[in-house]
């Protein structure tokens, strides 16, 4: 059917204003309302499982961390120093023999609070090394989102 076609069948006349169907400032304005009615409900939940996924990237970031510190002690007979900390993972530290790093890909990461991991080496009970994370509130101490997460070896 052609555009003449329907002007026939219509009387002669092409759409006019009336026959236009869209939707009114009105019913867009409650549209809108809705959706954020919705957004406030569900976008708490979403915030919520972020901050509880939190502790458990720390814990992953520090295994990472060790394995990286048990192939540097495997290539140079020893775990890095307190002063070296860390970074030793990734530039070679002066007294480091047998050095083969980098043994981390790219930067030493932050927590994901976003604070540097704490490394001490030796750690506390007879351990060769002890490194970890202060938790979101970046204390020592503290519980739920705030607890220390630490590993040894």
């Amino acid at each position: 059917m052609t555009i003449q076609d329907s002007r026939k069948r219509s009387g002669g006349r092409g759409p006019t204003a009336g026959d236009e169907r869209g939707f009114t400032l009105i019913e867009l304005l409650v549209v809108l309302v809705i959706i954020g009615l919705l957004a406030t409900l569900v976008a708490p939940n979403f915030i919520g499982q972020s901050e509880k996924a939190k502790p458990k990237a720390a814990r992953v970031q520090l295994e990472n961390l060790r394995n990286a510190l048990d192939m540097f002690q495997l290539d140079t007979g020893r775990y890095p120093t307190s002063q070296e900390g860390l970074e030793a993972l990734r530039s070679r530290p002066g007294a480091a023999a047998h050095w083969s790093g980098p043994y981390v890909r790219d930067q030493i990461p932050v927590d994901p609070w976003g604070n540097a991991y704490i490394y001490r080496s030796p750690g506390q009970g007879g351990a060769p090394y002890e490194v970890g994370s202060q938790g979101a509130d970046g204390q020592s101490g503290g519980s739920d989102t705030a607890a220390d997460i630490s590993v040894s070896g």
